[in-house]
C-alpha cells in the first residue's frame, strides 16, 4: 500500500461503531460520510506544519460514575499522542482539569515520555481535542443519555489565534462535531437534537471510540513524516498496563459502565485494543 492507502486504510479501522451509537444509522447521510476527507487532512496538516506544536485538550466527566469522574476515553488517546508526538520531534503540551492531567502525566511517566515539550517559538500551530465535552444549541454540556455536566467542565479553552483546530469524537456531543449538520446528528444519534455541540473544528475525525481516532491521528501523522514508530507502542498488555496505571491515579472511570476499571466505553479489552494492532500492521505493511 501507497501512503494514501494505509491513510484510507487506518481511517476506515477507527470509524468501526463497534459501539452501535448511531455513526452511521442513515446509511447516505451520516457522521461518517459528513467529512471523509478530514481525517487525512487532519495529519497532514500536523504533518507538514515544520514548526508544529499542538495543545491537545479531553475531559468528559461522568457524574454518575464510581466515583464520580472523568472517562477514560480522551486520556489514553492523548498518552498515545504524546508518545508519537515526542519521536516525531513535534512540540506538545495536555491542557485540561488538573485530576484528567495527573492521570495523563502517570501515563506518560510510565512510559518514559516527556510530560510535555514546549515549543521553539511561543505559537501553537493546531489545538486538538480528544472526546472533550462541548455546548450544545443551549450552550449547556450533556452525555449521550442527556445529563447536563455543565458544571462539571471547569476548564474552557480560549480561541488560539491562527491555530488549526481538530475534533475528534465518536457520540455527536464532542467539541468539533458543529462541523456537521444539526440534521445530521438528529437522524443519526439519539437525544442529538439535545446533545448536539455547536462548536466546529477545522478538521473533524469521527471514531467508534475517540482513543482510536486519536491512535489513527498519531499514526498517519508518523506515517507522513517517515518516522518509523517501535512495536511497543502498538503492545496490547503495554497500553492496558499504562491505562491501569491511568485510571488508578486521575481516578478515572469507563464512560459507558462508570466503574473505576481498565476498560473504554463498556468493550472488552480484546474489542477495544484490535484497531490499535491492526493500525500497527499497517504502518509495518
Amino acid at each position: 500500500m501507497n501512503v494514501d492507502q494505509k491513510l484510507t486504510a487506518i481511517r476506515d479501522i477507527i470509524q468501526q461503531d463497534v459501539g452501535n451509537r448511531g455513526l452511521a444509522r442513515d446509511p447516505k447521510d451520516n457522521l461518517i460520510t459528513a467529512c471523509p476527507d478530514d481525517f487525512a487532512n487532519a495529519c497532514r496538516s500536523i504533518a507538514e506544519e515544520p514548526e508544529a506544536a499542538c495543545m491537545i485538550c479531553t475531559g468528559f466527566y461522568i457524574p454518575k460514575g464510581v466515583p464520580p469522574a472523568f472517562e477514560t476515553d480522551g486520556p489514553l488517546g492523548v498518552s498515545f499522542l504524546a508518545q508519537t508526538f515526542s519521536r516525531c520531534g513535534i512540540a506538545y503540551f495536555p491542557h485540561c482539569e488538573l485530576n484528567v492531567l495527573s492521570s495523563i502525566f502517570s501515563g506518560l511517566e510510565l512510559s518514559q515520555t516527556p510530560s510535555a515539550i514546549p515549543p521553539k517559538k511561543p505559537r501553537i500551530s493546531h489545538v486538538i481535542y480528544v472526546e472533550r465535552a462541548g455546548p450544545a444549541l443551549d450552550g449547556r454540556y450533556y452525555t449521550m443519555r442527556g445529563v447536563d455536566i455543565s458544571k462539571f467542565m471547569t476548564w474552557n479553552l480560549k480561541r488560539q489565534k491562527s491555530a488549526k483546530t481538530i475534533g475528534i469524537g465518536d457520540g455527536g456531543n464532542e467539541i468539533g462535531m458543529g462541523k456537521i449538520p444539526h440534521e445530521t446528528i438528529v437522524k443519526n444519534i439519539p437525544n442529538g437534537d439535545l446533545i448536539h455541540c455547536r462548536v466546529s473544528t477545522d478538521h473533524l475525525i469521527v471514531a467508534g471510540v475517540s482513543n482510536w481516532g486519536a491512535y489513527g491521528l498519531a499514526a498517519g501523522v508518523a506515517l507522513l513524516r517517515g518516522q518509523q514508530l517501535p512495536a511497543e507502542l502498538f503492545d496490547p498488555d503495554r497500553e492496558r498496563e499504562i491505562l491501569q496505571v491511568m485510571v488508578e491515579r486521575g481516578p478515572l472511570v469507563d464512560g459507558v459502565t462508570g466503574q473505576q476499571t481498565a476498560t473504554v466505553d463498556g468493550l472488552t479489552w480484546e474489542q477495544y485494543i484490535q484497531p490499535l494492532v491492526e493500525i500497527g500492521k499497517i504502518l509495518r505493511a
